[in-house]
């Protein structure tokens, strides 16, 4: 048994918020209540005293590399950074080595995630090989517990296939979700077409590669009734294209970045390698575009793209290097400093764009507390500050790092028991 007591507990789910007390027993929260005393037994105590209560994050759109790339992360290094970020519950992409287009990959990322500490769960591909022409096995993919679908990494550029993979997807009751940047407007990755391109003297990605896929996946979004997601939205023009569909169909989901509602491609030319990412960080009407949508709830979904990469790949050209930063260990306390610190959203509404929003989309159990619920618990210090420096996943790839941000995370509960504590 585990209790939690004195502690300022914020549920974005039922809207309750106040001086709560939490009682934990067999992974399930049984008593939310004023002054719970220690029950009898073995129950460990901790005093939450100045100290935020919420629900433990959830995050549906990480890679944690494994199989095929462990030397830039493991499952289980990705889950300990996931941990110390406040997150109880991921979602991986499926762009792995051999992807996770068949039934014994997806077994074999899961039952490696199982052995975690946190819920790790995984999408399956879209297509086969992610090669955009020959759909998956869905339904058995699905039953065999697949979260979601994606190509993640990969555009679906045949309008035929992304419609077929909607309306199975829709009548599986499950999320697909959409990386869009057209290949054949990009000239470069990673950097956006614009200041930052010129200075690297290359021709770098418009915005209009972004734009075009988004207008068709929502069409079709809309046509086939599908629950669609359009991943790490990074283009003021997409964003009100978001915000017009959503007036036509309730189950399109959209996500931003922590990187994307905090820098701009100036930070491309500042921090080099280290900002660059698919899509790329674009101009300040973009990044002010962004925050619009997450206040209005155009942008419901908060997700880090967790995209670990090696040292030695990031020292490569810019035009060589691997686009993505890691984001795990840095998107709440981003969120806490650029979004609630500058009064964009509140602390509640922040925490249902990273808990009771993504879980609801995947159909999760998670994002919330209650009692007979989940005890998937983040305590977080909001006023601490803390300079970014060290990481617990295997790769630093980021451009935050030596940033001083506030909100830092002192436990994370998975199930009852605690995986993560600042204090060892």
């Amino acid at each position: 048994m585990l209790l939690i007591q004195n502690g300022y507990m914020i549920d974005p789910k039922s809207g309750r918020e106040g001086k709560y007390d939490l009682l934990t027993d067999q992974g399930k929260i049984v008593k939310i209540g004023r002054g719970l005393k220690k029950p009898g037994g073995r129950c460990k105590v901790i005093d939450a005293e100045g100290l935020l209560v919420a629900p433990g994050l959830v995050d549906v759109h990480v890679h944690f590399r494994e199989p095929g790339f462990t030397q830039k992360e493991e499952i289980r290094t990705g889950a300990a950074a996931a941990a110390r970020g406040g997150f109880t519950s991921v979602v991986l992409m499926a762009n792995t080595k051999p992807p996770v287009d068949n039934e014994e990959t997806l077994k074999y990322v899961l039952e490696k995630g199982a052995a975690t500490g946190i819920h790790v769960y995984t999408c399956a591909n879209v297509t086969m090989g992610m090669k955009g022409q020959e759909l998956v096995e869905m339904e058995r993919l699905a039953e065999a517990g697949a979260a979601g679908f994606t190509d993640d990494g990969i555009p679906l550029m045949r309008e035929e296939i992304v419609r077929q993979a909607m309306e199975r997807a829709a009548r599986l009751d499950m999320p697909i979700s959409f990386h869009e940047e057209d290949p054949s407007l990009i000239e470069n990755n990673g950097v956006h077409r614009g200041k930052a391109s010129a200075y690297y003297r290359i021709g770098g990605s418009p915005r209009e590669a972004e734009i075009s896929l988004v207008e068709r996946d929502l069409r079709l979004a809309i046509e086939t009734g599908a629950s669609v997601e359009i991943q790490h939205i990074s283009a003021e023009e997409s964003v009100e294209l978001l915000r017009q569909a959503k007036k036509e169909h309730f189950n399109i989901h959209a996500e931003a970045t922590p990187h994307h509602f905090t820098l701009t491609e100036d930070a491309v030319i500042r921090y080099g390698t280290l900002a660059k990412m698919n899509p790329p960080l674009r101009e300040e009407r973009d990044r002010q575009a962004i925050i619009r949508g997450l206040m209005d709830g155009t942008i419901d979904i908060i997700a880090t793209d967790h995209a670990p990469h090696t040292a030695e790949e990031k020292a490569l050209p810019i035009t060589e290097a691997p686009s993505g930063i890691i984001g795990l260990e840095t998107a709440l306390a981003l969120g806490i400093t650029e979004l609630v610190g500058e009064g964009y959203l509140t602390l509640k509404q922040l925490l249902a764009k990273m808990t009771i929003h993504p879980a609801s989309m995947y159909h999760l159990d998670a994002g919330y507390l209650a009692e007979g619920g989940p005890a998937d618990i983040v305590l977080i210090d909001t006023a601490a500050s803390f300079t970014v420096e060290e990481f617990a996943s295997k790769a630093s790839n980021s451009p935050f790092v030596g940033w001083e941000l506030r909100g830092k995370v002192t436990a994370t509960i998975c199930g009852g028991e605690v995986v993560y504590s600042c204090k060892g």
